[in-house]
């Protein structure tokens, strides 16, 4: 069974930064898509950003171009999300993903680590 342990959230000020790190364990990840999902109050859940675990491939959402970045550690199981530059609409709860590389429904998430930007 595949678990996804989220950490590194927390409050910080505009224009500030943090770094989210995803803990994956259960199995050997390698044709799979990782992902950072947002939910905040009221709205659906947004994707954020993916990286393809065996060619390091990164892909992201308009909103946090420049801004955000998605990493992994092979060796570690681990995905992290540098966020730079973080705005008040920035806060959510980020989630954690992984899916295979064919297919494009998530079929794991984590249990969210909660950012919030303050003006």
């Amino acid at each position: 069974q595949v678990q996804l342990v989220e950490s590194g959230g927390g409050l910080v000020q505009a224009g500030g930064s943090l770094r989210l790190s995803c803990a994956a364990s259960g199995r050997t990840f390698s044709r799979h898509v990782m992902a950072w999902f947002r939910q905040a109050p009221g709205k659906e859940r947004d994707f954020v950003a993916a990286i393809s675990w065996s060619g390091g491939n990164t892909y992201y959402a308009d909103s946090v171009k420049g801004r955000f970045t998605i990493s992994r550690d092979t060796a570690k199981n681990t995905v992290y999300l540098q966020m730079n530059s973080l705005k008040p609409e920035d806060t959510a709860v980020y989630y954690c993903a992984v899916r295979y590389e064919s297919t494009w429904k998530y079929d794991y998430w984590g249990q969210g680590t909660q950012v919030t930007v303050s003006s």
